[in-house]
């Protein structure tokens, strides 16, 4: 009944306008026409020293569809929306090619201020869509302890410097390896000052996992 009654007053439309869903799968197969891998030797040329590995769905700066998604996901405060988007990290998620005995996921955090204004925290959701589909565990090991406000505006080093002890460690079993899930990496600055606190607390090997690559 709940879903009958938002479908009512809030109807679905895809990213074209189609009513109905939130996602097509003539959009879904466009999301997904480039994904990326990212290796340790390139993303150390970028600056980025602490992650291992980085899977993209697709490549934000390239496709104005995404950016939509993107867009979207990130302020249109609509959970279903996260779900679906979800899915495509799944279809890209063999590319890390990961030992799931070894491994858990965790969600890049919001700082609660900014999860109360958006009412959820998108990373969650894309990573509990990972783990329900593909089976493998998820934990919040990260806690954000300060606001750093807008990234997307800021230059690389702005990103970096913003990100200077950020997080702090919140589990209470130290996993082997551990995917970060996230919508977006631009500079990788982020997923990055994620990675350095996990392996500073043993955490061998830090990968991320992101629908967009910018």
């Amino acid at each position: 009944m709940r879903d009958v009654l938002l479908d009512f007053f809030f109807p679905r439309r895809s990213l074209r306008g189609e009513l109905g869903t939130w996602i097509t799968a003539e959009e879904r197969s466009r999301l997904t026409t480039f994904p990326m891998r990212i290796g340790r030797a390139q993303l150390e040329g970028e600056g980025i020293f602490h992650l291992d590995l980085l899977v993209a769905a697709g490549t934000y700066a390239h496709s104005p569809l995404l950016r939509r998604a993107i867009y979207t996901l990130k302020y249109g405060k609509i959970p279903d929306f996260a779900q679906d988007l979800g899915k495509l990290l799944c279809e890209v998620f063999p590319l890390l090619a990961t030992d799931f005995s070894q491994t858990v996921l965790c969600p890049v955090p919001l700082h609660w201020t900014r999860r109360f204004t958006r009412g959820f925290n998108q990373a969650s959701v894309l990573a509990e869509v990972v783990s329900r589909t593909v089976g493998i565990s998820c934990r919040e090991l990260l806690r954000r302890r300060v606001p750093t406000g807008f990234q997307a505006r800021r230059s690389r080093d702005e990103r970096q410097q913003a990100m200077e002890r950020v997080f702090a460690f919140v589990g209470r079993e130290i996993p082997s390896c551990v995917v970060l899930v996230d919508d977006i990496s631009t500079s990788g600055a982020t997923l990055d000052a994620c990675a350095k606190v996990l392996k500073e607390r043993g955490v061998k090997i830090v990968k991320g996992l992101v629908i967009a690559r910018g």
